[in-house]
């Protein structure tokens, strides 16, 4: 059925490598002729998109100093998406934390949405993004124009649970949940290969914590960061992002950044690590799969994603609040309950990352479009 439709993927911003880029992937995968639409492709940041064909919007002819500075391009997102024609298409997936869901499609074309999450600064933390009065009147707009834009697709598919639930307190919508997909092959690959590695941290000690993160303000990164300056124990921070050079000038020697690793770096963190510090609430949190596939246990903030994917007491614990308090707490929790995590997850580790593979999230996919594309087209 798929090879005889013409089908579009859409996403906010082609620019970077994470979790969601992933998903991107695995959607190629799936309908390999498909077409990509974005607001801007960055070739050098996103070398995994080399081999698809991407449209981007007027913002790709942007000057430098516009397009990659998200509030200076703020007010052209918008139009961007809005220019796209899709009249040829009869099939759009967005792929949207903000605003390819704003896509206008035709009656005879179905739109899924996939939400990564409603519009984080506009209606989760929007106090992490706009410190001034001046951006009000903008933000009170925005958060009108987003609320229609939300209503354009056909369907909603949310990422997660807490993502379900946002979507209908936010943009009042009810949403089919499909986790992201966890490339199981692809990681037992990576296991093989590091099988008689060990890290090399740059510490004296081999004992240490890890988070791993985009160093953005809502992924609270910095009350991590104050807890292990008044600590012995060792943390890495592995991950870029505007505050970057911020917390490296607020940290102690204790704690080291890093950023660019291979995924096979990375696994060797997670294996040799304590447990893996996860202080923001997320959207659905792919980190946690990875941390568990690798056996390392996880000391998270109790809210969002976070909570469908670790098992408490099984393969990581939860702390309450997002403060320097709170952590220390957890991680005191943690240290008494060590071992009893690590002698569990041979076990329980990969089972509960199995239930997260991308044959569940493939099926999963199909069958969704295949049963709600049938509806639409017998609608018209």
């Amino acid at each position: 059925m798929f090879d005889k439709l013409k089908i579009a993927i859409v996403y906010d911003w082609i620019d970077k490598w994470g979790g969601v880029e992933r998903v991107l992937l695995e959607l190629h995968e799936m309908f390999p002729r498909a077409e990509f639409f974005t607001s801007y492709y960055d070739k050098d940041k996103a070398r995994w998109a080399e081999g698809i064909k991407i449209n981007t919007s007027f913002i790709q002819k942007l000057p430098d100093f516009i397009r990659k500075n998200r509030v200076f391009s703020l007010p052209f997102y918008p139009f961007a998406f809005e220019s796209f024609d899709f009249s040829d298409y009869d099939l759009v997936i967005s792929v949207t934390s903000s605003f390819a869901k704003s896509i206008i499609t035709k009656p005879d074309t179905v739109h899924i949405c996939y939400l990564l999450t409603p519009t984080r600064f506009l209606w989760i933390s929007p106090d992490s993004y706009f410190k001034s009065s001046l951006f009000n009147l903008y933000v009170s707009y925005l958060k009108k124009w987003d609320l229609v834009a939300a209503q354009r697709s056909d369907y909603i598919v949310s990422i997660a649970k807490t993502v379900a639930e946002r979507c209908k307190k936010y943009y009042k919508r009810e949403s089919e949940v499909i986790y992201p997909p966890f490339d199981l092959d692809y990681w037992n690959n990576i296991k093989s290969k590091i099988k008689n590695h060990r890290s090399k941290p740059q510490f004296k000690s081999q004992k240490y914590f890890l988070v791993v993160s985009r160093l953005e303000p809502y992924k609270k990164v910095d009350y991590v960061i104050k807890t292990f300056n008044k600590r012995k124990d060792s943390l890495i921070v592995v991950g870029t992002g505007t505050q970057e050079n911020y917390l490296k000038g607020s940290a102690k020697k204790n704690i080291i950044f890093m950023k660019n690793i291979t995924d096979e770096e990375l696994a060797v963190l997670y294996r040799n690590a304590k447990a893996l510090i996860m202080p923001q609430e997320e959207d659905f949190g792919y980190v946690a799969l990875e941390a568990q596939f690798f056996g390392c246990p996880i000391v998270s903030y109790q809210k969002g994603g976070a909570t469908e994917t670790i098992e408490l007491e099984k393969t990581g614990l939860f702390f309450a609040n997002q403060s320097e308090r709170s952590l220390r707490g957890a991680l005191a929790r943690f240290e008494k309950i060590e071992y009893n995590i690590k002698a569990q997850y041979k076990r329980i580790g990969h089972l509960n990352v199995e239930m997260f593979d991308k044959k569940v999230f493939r099926n999963s996919f199909y069958d969704f479009i295949n049963s709600n594309f049938k509806v639409q087209i017998s609608n018209l």
